[in-house]
């Protein structure tokens, strides 16, 4: 029986005299939570938007996109290089963790964030094409194994009702379709082609069954921060649009924005839930998003000639709030708050 994910993450409540002893505090390796992945794929997200305002008559942006580039990758190397040890010590936790409806769903943020590392560096340095095939296919293996695991569990009914959150779209959704931007990038168009429908497809499986469980109620404390990743689908599609299809006029990615307002207006709806959430890292699940709303943005102002204070407007806004995210997200390391406590 899977346990609820407040079982698993939550502080425990300090207890009575009368109550059995707590248990000890577990390794901070063994804590090492898979959102924190979302991390490296925001800074990536929007290293990849201010790319993109340097291609806009911006030269200066460049700087800034390098320096976020180098950011996000060195988060994520970091990040894969925790796991190797936690991987070979705590192994037990970690098979935990990959079945798990919520954690084992924002593991696929690894993969991601290194497919749309290959998305943005494979262009700029073709003579290491092989090493970055070789890493989008170690990517999508992941990915796979963890679409694997939410279909099935979705499909023979092991789901329970109260884990059924945004975080299932990650492994299928975003997977499929920042996959698609990878090889798109790798020069294998076709093979971006049938990721792309294969993330579409996996969006339309599972928007109905989201949706539903967003409208029944207030998810609980603990899952509101992935409210975030509700807005990626839409936004990360735009994005993979403008990718694979640089000549594709701007009329087409507004469609893209105005099927994408919607997850953002119904996550403003409902503000006072997750405003009133304790700051915790699973709030980055925003991040990429809002970073993916920001290029679409811009490849709509360059294509569709609209004012560059447009865009700049937009990829200054993301940035503050991803710049928000990381001093928070400093305040709780400093303070020794990042890790789950238990």
């Amino acid at each position: 029986m899977l346990k609820p994910i407040s079982e698993l993450e939550q502080p425990r409540m300090q207890q009575s005299p009368t109550s059995s002893p707590a248990q000890p505090l577990r390794p901070w390796l063994a804590r090492l939570h898979p959102g924190l992945f979302a991390i490296p794929l925001g800074l990536l997200g929007l290293a990849g938007a201010w790319r993109r305002m340097a291609e806009l008559a911006m030269p200066a942006a460049s700087n800034l996109a390098n320096a976020l580039l180098l950011l996000g990758m060195s988060c994520l190397l970091l990040l894969c290089l925790l796991w190797l040890p936690k991987l070979l010590l705590h192994w037990g936790q970690v098979k935990r963790e990959f079945v798990h409806p919520v954690q084992g769903a924002l593991l696929a943020l690894l993969p991601v964030s290194m497919l749309l590392a290959v998305s943005q560096l494979a262009p700029n340095y073709p003579s290491a094409k092989p090493y970055w095939l070789a890493a989008s296919l170690l990517a999508l293996l992941l990915q796979g194994l963890l679409a694997w695991q939410v279909v099935k569990q979705l499909s023979t009914g092991q789901m329970p009702e109260e884990l059924v959150t945004p975080a299932l779209y990650l492994p299928i959704v975003p997977g499929g379709l920042v996959g698609a931007m990878a090889l798109k990038a790798l020069e294998l168009p076709g093979f971006a082609m049938l990721l792309l429908g294969m993330g579409l497809g996996g969006w339309a499986l599972l928007e109905m069954r989201i949706l539903h469980r967003l409208f029944d109620g207030p998810l609980p404390m603990a899952l509101r921060p992935t409210l975030g990743i509700e807005m990626a689908p839409a936004a990360v599609a735009g994005l993979a649009a403008s990718f694979l299809w640089p000549q594709l006029p701007a009329e087409f990615l507004l469609i893209g924005l105005g099927v994408a307002c919607g997850p953002v207006v119904a996550v403003l709806t409902r503000w006072h839930w997750w405003t009133s959430t304790p700051f915790t890292f699973g709030f980055w699940s925003f991040s990429f998003p809002l970073a993916a709303l920001a290029s679409v943005t811009i490849e709509v102002v360059r294509r569709g000639g609209w004012p560059s204070e447009v865009a700049l407007s937009a990829v200054l806004l993301v940035s503050l709030i991803i710049t928000y995210l990381a001093a928070r997200t400093l305040l709780l390391l400093v303070r020794g708050q990042l890790l789950p406590q238990n």
